[in-house]
């Protein structure tokens, strides 16, 4: 996966924006104003994703060295993908996915009904 696939991916989903917050080389992906994804945009080596926290040492576990606690981000509910081939692109979604869907289920009930309005979710 490259970072215009990243981008596109996460753009696709309901209610998603992107932002540079923390200056112009990381790019953020949010959902209603929150965030579940973020990476570097002249290097990227990895995606931080939002994750359950028992999952989260489970994908460390399987996915050791590829898959670490998030690099910058609380460690326990974000973790660092690398983008380098061992995570395959699929699983990568998954996690993507999963991030968002994470995010989405913690909204206010007012912030959920308003992407449901637009978004089907």
């Amino acid at each position: 996966m490259n970072i215009e696939e990243f981008r596109d991916y996460c753009l696709a989903k309901p209610g998603t924006s992107e932002e540079a917050p923390f200056g112009p080389d990381v790019l953020v992906l949010k959902v209603m104003d929150k965030i579940f994804a973020l990476t570097g945009i002249d290097t990227f080596d990895y995606i931080n994703l939002k994750c359950e926290p028992k999952y989260a040492i489970q994908l460390r576990e399987e996915y050791e060295g590829a898959i670490r606690p998030g690099y910058h981000m609380n460690k326990k509910l974000w973790n660092s993908v690398d983008t380098n081939g061992h995570v395959p692109d699929k699983k990568i979604k998954h996690l993507i996915n999963h991030s968002y869907e994470l995010v989405v289920s913690k909204l206010p009930k007012k912030v959920k009904e308003e992407l449901s309005k637009f978004s089907g979710v």
